[in-house]
């Protein structure tokens, strides 16, 4: 049966991360309603848009059927790790309610502001599929980090680290939905002939914002990595973990600055979603093993 689901976790793993890109290229394509007013049907002329629309449901039904399956056999075979009940229903609600929120983009408009939150709500559903995953694995012993005590310090960082970037992934959708990718031409400051004006130019803001978030997250994440690499270098897990999500920032940020050089390659476009989409899966991994501190020192 662990076979079967660590086989499962997998596809499950990959068929959300396809639902995100997928997303993305919905929204980068503005294909949202090339099926028309129609949900869950799609009508309408044949079209790139169509297609990627009707692609992009497709993908989301069936990983919506492969996540329900993986969170009750989950539930029902690994229930006893502590994390593993939460993770199930966590996996499945926030995917109900991103279908959920694209379904009344569909059939109701709604602001830019609202259509914002359907990038963020996914990404909460992936971390959960995903965390799910490595549990699974942990299942045979093939790493054990059930013992590893993390500092106070590190905990908080990482819990505000979570949420901020949550507030970075939703600027950045924000971006994308008033179509504002490039609202400047430039990189990493707006040097448009025009000066920023909250009134005529909020997509420069907007973008103009993102950024400064983003290098934030940048700078607090690589500072996270020094401190890791003092307290933590012979723990695998928290030293290498972290070394790869600091690397996964780096490179996030290099791709946003492609996207303003490459005039929005799409291409560029989707990784930068992919590479959030991986970075905030880890951070969610040092988040489950915050909490797993705090449980095993109250032993």
């Amino acid at each position: 049966m662990i076979t079967f689901l660590k086989r499962l976790s997998i596809i499950a793993t990959i068929s959300m991360v396809l639902v995100l890109i997928g997303g993305a290229l919905v929204t980068k394509t503005d294909s949202g309603m090339g099926c028309g007013a129609n949900w869950p049907i799609c009508e309408g002329e044949i079209s790139a848009q169509l297609i990627i629309e009707l692609s992009h449901r497709l993908v989301s039904g069936i990983a919506g059927i492969v996540v329900l399956l993986l969170s009750v056999f989950a539930w029902k075979n690994i229930g006893h790790i502590r994390e593993a009940k939460l993770l199930s229903f966590i996996s499945i609600f926030f995917l109900v309610l991103q279908a959920l929120i694209g379904a009344a983009a569909v059939l109701w408009s709604q602001s830019d502001f609202v259509l914002a939150l359907h990038f963020g709500i996914s990404l909460i559903s992936f971390a959960a599929v995903f965390l799910l995953t490595l549990l699974i694995f942990e299942v045979d012993q093939k790493f054990d980090a059930t013992s590893l005590i993390i500092n106070k310090k590190f905990r908080y960082h990482f819990y505000f680290l979570t949420i901020y970037i949550l507030i970075v992934v939703y600027t950045g959708a924000l971006v994308r939905h008033i179509d504002s990718s490039l609202a400047c031409g430039s990189w990493p400051f707006c040097d448009n002939t025009q000066p920023l004006s909250l009134t005529y130019h909020f997509g420069q803001w907007a973008q103009m914002g993102h950024r400064l978030l983003a290098g934030i997250a940048l700078l607090w994440t690589i500072f996270l990595f020094f401190k890791i690499k003092k307290h933590y270098r012979h723990s695998r897990v928290m030293f290498w973990g972290w070394a790869v999500a600091t690397a996964l920032i780096i490179l996030q940020v290099i791709l946003g600055a492609l996207i303003i050089i490459t005039v929005g390659n799409l291409v560029v476009a989707l990784l930068h979603a992919l590479i959030i989409t991986i970075y905030f899966g880890i951070l969610c991994y040092f988040l489950l093993l915050s909490n797993r501190s705090v449980h095993y020192q109250k032993r």
